[in-house]
């Protein structure tokens, strides 16, 4: 018999990708969301499958969060806040959100024996470090509200590991991209926002000249990692962090172009629109590249999908969907 996996944050972008991937192999999902900003739409295909059921709740209440793990042997914990401007504008919530909501996880699966907690940790968290690329034992000084919260997340598992004997394991994701990523909001990711944009034949607007750059990794990466890392048997596995990129960086010009490319097996327009330029956001770290070695040794991880590769399987979807 397989094993019951709660996954909170179900109905968002990662979530709802964990859900599909976990009840299409037998699985027992349980799906936590308070709907703030997943979708329930995103669960439609694991909705009526009898291995999944739903808990419309959220994890800053701590009842809810006993009730999500009842019986449950492993937890994805993929719900939070997200957003560094979203963080600066609004620090308050997202620390309830991201450490109250971790915090009340971290004790709720302490109490009910959960054999190990994967979590969402952040590349945000390695804040003004300038070295690239990014070894996990090596941070600055966090930038933003929420790089705060997500290395505060780290801390807390920490602890609760040495004292209590709770099995985590940190993922830092490196900026995730792919099917049912939201494209609409103030805080959409560049590369769902980009889509859009060339969809709609509007000017994709990047902040600052286009030179910043990131280690852009395809959501079916995310999941094998976070597969590996809640089956992983590896004692050096167990109380650590990894980065879940794909190693390799692209500037935010060359994205674009990468983009209006593969738009344009749809529509050789979007190939002439232009791109707009406009100020630096506040907080955003210039250039971002991780070193996946650790995970390769330890966790077993191998990313199968580079950038190009990610980006045709999510406009795809994109293509269909929107």
């Amino acid at each position: 018999m397989k094993s019951k996996i709660l996954i909170t944050g179900a109905a968002g972008f990662i979530g709802s990708n964990l859900c599909d991937y976990f009840v299409d192999r037998g699985y027992d999902v349980v799906g936590l969301d308070n709907l703030s900003t997943g979708h329930i739409a995103n669960l439609n295909d694991v909705t009526d499958n009898s291995n999944f059921s739903f808990i419309h709740g959220d994890i800053r209440d701590l009842e809810t969060c006993r009730k999500a793990v009842t019986d449950v042997d492993y937890v994805l914990h993929q719900a939070a806040l997200g957003s560094v401007p979203r963080s600066i504008i609004d620090p308050i919530t997202s620390n309830e959100v991201n450490v109250n909501g971790f915090l009340n996880m971290l004790v709720a699966c302490k109490d009910a024996g959960v054999k190990k907690m994967v979590y969402a940790a952040s590349s945000s968290t390695y804040g003004d470090s300038t070295s690239l690329p990014k070894v996990e034992d090596a941070i600055g000084k966090p930038l933003s509200p929420y790089a705060i919260t997500k290395y505060v997340n780290e801390l807390y598992a920490d602890v609760f590991y040495k004292t209590y004997g709770l099995n985590t394991v940190g993922l830092r994701y490196f900026n995730v991209f792919g099917r049912k990523q939201d494209p609409n909001g103030a805080y959409a990711a560049v590369i769902p926002l980009f889509i859009k944009r060339l969809m709609d034949n509007q000017s994709p607007r990047i902040n600052g000249d286009g030179t910043y750059s990131r280690d852009f990794t395809y959501v079916d990466n995310v999941i094998q990692a976070n597969e590996k890392a809640m089956l992983s048997v590896h004692p050096e596995a167990i109380n650590s962090v990894f980065n879940i990129a794909y190693g390799d960086r692209t500037d935010l010009n060359h994205l674009v172009e990468l983009l209006k490319k593969s738009l344009s097996r749809f529509n050789k327009e979007i190939l002439e629109i232009p791109i707009e330029y406009g100020p630096l956001r506040v907080g955003d770290v210039p250039h971002s590249l991780a070193s996946i070695d650790k995970a390769k040794k330890i966790l077993d991880y191998h990313p199968r999908f580079d950038l190009a590769t990610g980006i045709d399987e999510a406009i795809e979807w994109y293509w269909s969907n929107l």
